[in-house]
């Protein structure tokens, strides 16, 4: 294929690897492979195809770190790997690509700083770094790039200024530095970016002071977005200059006074300024006149309450703060009630929750969910089927007949909710895993602070309830050859996942569900790919996992990782062996199943004694595969990461057992 010029093979369902014999492809100009289900690493062969100057591997599931002999294809002119599982750092060899027009970069899990190398990419026009983990601030050096139209930045974890410099970068047709931790007050320079056409989004950020009256001066800007920051003062009269804008939001800040009489603010809904206490004036229904009136009536309480508090002095003060408290408990106490008897509350006098974002992945089933069901679903404690580390699920069933499993995540980090953007592409990302063995995304809800993940309904249960519960024993106590077959599918689907470069989060024997046939699918795939650990949110039981099934590692390294993964499901298979809770007052005080299984020769113990006698007892055969898997799960659990089998491995080792 030495004369092969152009590659296109996009939206073809492709899977497996890219073959390192792509670098014998030295004629292509031109790679097109996006929109595929394509794994693993690009290959280093990469390198050796001189003439490429179009690599589009977009909308994949390739993952590792960015190949940095892409640098030796020095007419590339457009890199997109967005949408993939890529990790690490952008590697600095990018910078020496001269020709370099775009690098798409978003929806990946890349890090650290925006490496400065970049900055020599002088005829970059769209840098797209969104939707990843960057951790640094923004150079100052930025607008080097002289030629740059497009700086996509949002939804990351970017902090510091923006920087005044960013004024210079007189070329940009949009700037998106949207959900990031960004501090200090929006510089005027902006102003001077007169070609900004498609957006302005300074959204989920921590800034601060007032809005710049320069940015009037935007003619040409058709969106702007400064929402949910810490902006004080008014709403400039000069950004009635904006003559082109359509969308404009500037909820939830400390803004005040009348807003602008202007046709694309009267036009707005009352969400794009609502969350301003001091704001007035169309859209909003406070009129300015009742803010007046107001003001002057609060004045003549103010004094009032000086006079009678200076007659009655710290005694009356006290009172009134302890009959506020008492208020706010009861009114409090009221909501509580009337939440928790939500399901015999009459529907028309409940309020309903304003639904912010929804879908169904599903084209087939979107006509039967319904969205507001499944709110009310969750509202009912007599639906809840599990409570796990991450999330409550709740049994949904939709007026169409159709029942779900509702995934409500818990509230420990509201960053979820703020980057609802880089949460709906995740989730639309990991509907399109495939695999028998996982329980994928089919929709999601976001209505105020909560995010709501739909899943198909299995009714079976989990393997925790499965193994350890008596009423569930009783429908069916599963076999040998019927656990193996589930220790068999569990591994696939982490395997799988692994392949694809999704850590997971919460490995249990809670967290595997069973279908109908009792087939195992692995649930809480996108706890991985919505929380970071990184942010030291959540505590570190909540971070690597459930109690009893936390590697030994993770108290010192702080690091979810893959052979912390094989430790956890080697405790899922010891529960399978054994039909012994991971933590249990019988293995005595600080020991765990692991500690306990391992601690055997050293009490005098043979295998045979560890496993589930009711099973190893019935035949030879039988004993026989559960020593050897046995032996598998020791190795999953051995003390030293190192040491641990790939799951890739483990799948082999016990698919031998079977067949055998």
């Amino acid at each position: 294929m030495g004369k092969l010029e152009v590659l296109v093979l996009t939206q073809n369902g492709l899977t497996g690897d890219l073959p390192e014999s792509i670098g014998n492809c030295g004629g292509l100009s031109s790679i097109r492979i996006g929109n595929n289900k394509l794994v693993g690493v690009i290959p280093k062969t990469i390198g050796n195809v001189s003439s490429l100057t179009y690599f589009e591997a977009d909308n994949n599931n390739l993952s590792g770190e960015i190949a940095s002999e892409f640098a030796q294809c020095t007419n590339l002119t457009l890199l997109n790997l967005a949408y993939n599982g890529f990790t690490g750092i952008i590697p600095s060899e990018i910078g020496q690509l001269m020709n370099l027009q775009e690098l798409i970069l978003s929806g990946n899990s890349l890090f650290g700083d925006i490496p400065r190398s970049i900055l020599g990419c002088k005829n970059l026009n769209k840098l797209d770094l969104s939707n990843n983990r960057f951790n640094g601030t923004i150079p100052n050096e930025i607008c080097n790039m002289t030629r740059l139209q497009y700086l996509l930045l949002g939804q990351n974890s970017i902090k510091g200024e923006i920087p005044h410099e960013i004024g210079n970068c007189v070329k940009l047709l949009e700037l998106q530095l949207g959900s990031n931790y960004l501090t200090g007050s929006i510089p005027p320079d902006i102003g001077r970016i007169r070609n900004l056409q498609i957006a302005l989004n300074l959204s989920f950020n921590h800034l601060h002071g007032q809005l710049p009256a320069e940015l009037g001066k935007l003619d040409k800007l058709v969106s702007l977005d400064v929402s949910s920051n810490q902006l004080t003062g008014n709403i400039p009269p000069a950004f009635k200059g904006m003559l082109s804008l359509i969308e404009v939001n500037f909820s939830n800040n400390l803004l005040a006074g009348p807003i602008p009489t202007f046709v694309p603010f009267q036009k707005s809904p009352n969400s794009s300024f609502q969350g301003n206490k001091g704001l007035c004036g169309d859209p909003l229904s406070f009129s300015c006149a009742n803010s007046i009136v107001s003001d002057r009536a609060n004045y003549h309480h103010r004094v009032s309450y000086r006079i009678i508090l200076a007659v009655l002095g710290s005694g009356l003060a006290v009172f009134i703060s302890v009959t506020v408290v008492v208020l706010l408990f009861m009114m409090r106490e009221r909501q509580e009630k009337a939440a928790k008897s939500a399901g015999i509350v009459d529907e028309g006098t409940s309020s309903r929750p304003t639904i912010i974002a929804g879908n169904v992945f599903v084209e087939n089933l979107r006509q039967a969910v319904d969205l507001d069901a499944v709110i009310k679903a969750t509202l009912k404690d007599s639906n809840k089927i599990n409570n796990g580390t991450f999330s409550t699920v709740y049994k949904a069933v939709m007026p169409s007949g159709l029942v779900l499993s509702v995934k409500r995540l818990k509230s420990m980090d509201r960053t979820i909710i703020h980057h609802q953007n880089k949460m709906i592409r995740e989730l639309e990302r990991l509907s399109k895993l495939y695999h028998d063995n996982l329980v994928r995304p089919i929709g999601f809800v976001i209505y105020e602070d909560v995010a709501l993940l739909l899943h198909q309904y299995l009714p079976n249960g989990t393997l925790a309830q499965l193994l350890h519960e008596s009423s569930k024993q009783s429908e069916y106590q599963p076999d040998w050859p019927r656990r193996l077959s589930i220790a068999i599918g569990v591994a696939e689907g982490l395997a799988f996942l692994h392949h694809v470069a999704v850590i997971h989060l919460d490995i249990s024997s809670g967290n595997v569900l069973l279908d109908a046939d009792f087939k195992p699918l692995v649930g809480e795939i996108e706890i991985s790919k919505l929380l970071d650990p990184s942010k030291g949110t959540a505590s570190i039981s909540a971070v690597a996992g459930s109690f009893g099934y936390i590697p030994p590692e993770y108290a010192y390294t702080m690091q979810v990782t893959a052979p912390g993964n094989v430790y956890s499901y080697g405790v899922v298979l010891l529960e399978i062996l054994t039909t012994r809770l991971p933590v249990d007052e019988d293995f005595g005080e600080g020991v765990d199943l692991v500690k306990w299984v391992h601690g055997a020769p050293a009490r005098g113990e043979t295998p045979e004694q560890i496993l589930d006698a009711r099973l190893s007892t019935v035949s030879f055969g039988w004993r026989r595969e559960m020593l050897a898997a046995l032996k598998v799960a020791l190795l999953c659990t051995d003390s030293t990461p190192a040491k641990r089998p790939k799951m890739k491995k483990v799948v082999e080792m016990l698919q031998e057992i079977r067949q055998n």
